[in-house]
């Protein structure tokens, strides 16, 4: 990460941007698209100089039937070199499928709330976090790396507000297991940029920078000006999803997570380095609009669906 001093303060030169439609967009929509729609998008993001994709979950189909071809989707992309292609999954039977598919990086999730948890995972956060180590360490050991979603971090729809000390102790927790990165998730959309501020800095009194990322919906349209505060204090990576697709299905009112278009056409207009083709990113975006047959939210294709 290229990085220089300005005004006494830390400047982020280069951000990552780390794309979850495939997974956190899909999920979240009522019609179910073929796995041959699916790889072909995957295909068309490959190509937009995004280094990150997260290409589906190995949950159950009976949890989340829209992901319920996990293993077709993910054996049929054509991989693309620089490209990390990550999948969710939920326990070693779908880290089993996850590893016959290949996929370079496991993300595994946990909510910082008990009551989201039991609505998304159906366990306690203390009978959750075991069968993370388990699957993080079989993961290590098959040499992949490893990520770790924290839900609800920010707020929750069923308890209000989360503990700080409740989302140190899992990252702690998650950090010794041996995942590489974790995403701080704002799963309802409810943060503002001074809560993002004063939650990070809480967090980075212990723990480096570099394990975090930041996975920002935009329920209340402040997605974009929490990235930006979040940058202030150090953070260079944000999960966003093409169009801003997204939510979560056992979150109600939630919608889509930060528009990757949007982001990268604010932070190349900052001066920022994304390494991602705004042209190549629009057609994708055109690709699976037009799967769905219905527009997609994000302002960069809503100015473009005005022009059509």
């Amino acid at each position: 990460m290229d990085e220089c001093l300005e005004n006494g303060g830390l400047v982020l030169k280069e951000v990552v941007i780390k794309e979850v439609g495939p997974r956190d967009g899909l999920q979240n929509e009522k019609e179910i698209i073929s796995s041959q729609q699916k790889i072909e998008w995957i295909n068309h993001l490959s190509e937009t100089g995004l280094t990150y994709i997260e290409i589906t979950s190995f949950v159950s189909r009976n949890w989340i039937p829209q992901l319920g071809d996990a293993l077709e989707v993910a054996k049929g992309i054509k991989k693309k070199e620089g490209v990390t292609y990550a999948a969710l999954v939920p326990n070693r039977k779908g880290l089993s499928g996850a590893l016959e598919a290949d996929v370079d990086e496991i993300s595994l999730f946990i909510s910082a709330s008990e009551s989201h948890n039991q609505k998304n995972i159906n366990k306690r956060i203390a009978d959750t976090l075991p069968i993370m180590k388990e699957v993080a360490e079989e993961s290590t050991k098959a040499g992949k790396t490893v990520r770790g979603y924290v839900s609800t971090v920010f707020g929750c729809p069923y308890e209000g507000n989360v503990s700080v000390t409740t989302v140190l102790n899992i990252c702690e927790q998650l950090l010794s297991y041996g995942v590489n990165e974790i995403s701080l998730g704002d799963t309802i959309g409810i943060a503002n940029p001074v809560q993002v501020e004063e939650i990070l800095v809480q967090l980075l009194s212990h723990f480096d920078s570099r394990y975090f990322a930041l996975h920002f919906h935009d329920t209340r349209g402040m997605a974009l000006a929490n990235v930006l505060r979040a940058m202030d204090v150090g953070i260079n990576t944000f999960d966003s999803s093409i169009g801003g697709l997204g939510g979560c299905p056992y979150t109600p009112d939630a919608t889509g997570n930060v528009a990757t278009d949007d982001l990268v056409y604010m932070l190349e207009q900052m001066g920022f380095q994304t390494g991602i083709n705004q042209t190549k990113l629009q057609e994708a975006a055109v690709f699976i609009q037009k799967r769905f047959r219905k527009y997609l939210k994000s302002l960069q294709m809503t100015i473009y669906n005005s022009t059509r």
